[in-house]
């Protein structure tokens, strides 16, 4: 059994980035290495998530993407670090609300971290 965080740091947040990425480049006409820059990332690393070889085995539903692109935005207008790390935060939260999980990793674990109990 993998936890929650575990499912979501290996598999939905690469996604996030890979999402990210390619509508920064293919909506807002930005070029790999100014993604870079904004995600903090290496331009090959950009390279690898627009060309579907990282984060691409994650099928985010049509209010995710719509979220996703909402950050997207707002990162390209400029956030400071701490904004940066509330927005992505908020766009994971986003995508475990939105049943995600549930529907494909049904045997996930709690998540401790939040005290909660509750599968997010």
């Amino acid at each position: 059994m993998k936890t929650t965080c575990e499912i979501m740091v290996q598999r939905v947040l690469p996604a996030i980035r890979a999402e990210l990425a390619r509508c920064m480049i293919w909506e807002h006409g930005k070029n790999q290495q100014e993604v870079a820059e904004v995600l903090e990332l290496s331009r090959a690393a950009v390279s690898q998530y627009v060309n579907d070889k990282r984060g691409a085995e994650v099928d985010f539903s049509e209010e995710a993407q719509q979220e996703i692109k909402r950050f997207a935005a707002c990162l390209l207008e400029g956030m400071k670090s701490r904004e940066q790390v509330a927005g992505m935060c908020n766009v994971c939260k986003f995508v475990q609300r939105s049943g995600w999980l549930n529907k494909n990793e049904p045997d996930a674990g709690y998540c401790v971290l939040c005290g909660d109990g509750e599968i997010h």
